[in-house]
C-alpha cells in the first residue's frame, strides 16, 4: 500500500511559476507508476502528467511545453514543475499511484490517491 502527500501549492500570478511535490510512503516506490490530476471548481477531474516506474512520461494537451513530470526514486517523491501558469491551471491537484505494465492516464486506472493540494492562479 503506498499514501501519498501533495505539497507545493499556492497562490501565484499570471504567466508565474510552482513545483508540486507526492512524497510517498510504503515500499517499492520505484515500481509504481505515478500521476498527476487536477479538478477544477465545478469540472470533472482531469488528467495532467503521468511517468511510469521506468521513466516514460506522457502529458495532457493542455500542458505540455508547460508542466514537467519528474521523480527521485531515493527520495520516494514525484514533481510537476508548471511554468507559465494560466488562469485555467487553477485547480486542486492531485497525485496518484498504481503498479501497472503501461502509463495510466485515466482516473479509474489508479489505486492510490493523496488528498491534493490548491493552486489558484491570478491575473
Amino acid at each position: 500500500q503506498v499514501q501519498l502527500v501533495e505539497s507545493g501549492g499556492g497562490l501565484v500570478q499570471t504567466g508565474g511559476s510552482l513545483r508540486l511535490s507526492c512524497a510517498a510512503s510504503g515500499r517499492n516506490f520505484s515500481s509504481y507508476n505515478m500521476g498527476w490530476f487536477r479538478q477544477a471548481p465545478g469540472k470533472e477531474r482531469e488528467f495532467v502528467a503521468a511517468i511510469s516506474w521506468r521513466g516514460i512520461i506522457t502529458y495532457a494537451d493542455s500542458v505540455k511545453g508547460r508542466f514537467t513530470i519528474s521523480r527521485d526514486n531515493a527520495k520516494n517523491t514525484v514533481y510537476l514543475q508548471m511554468n507559465s501558469l494560466k488562469l485555467e491551471d487553477t485547480a486542486v491537484y492531485y497525485c496518484a499511484a498504481r503498479t501497472s505494465t503501461w502509463v495510466p492516464t485515466r482516473l479509474y486506472e489508479y489505486d492510490y490517491w493523496g488528498q491534493g493540494t490548491q493552486v489558484t492562479v491570478s491575473s
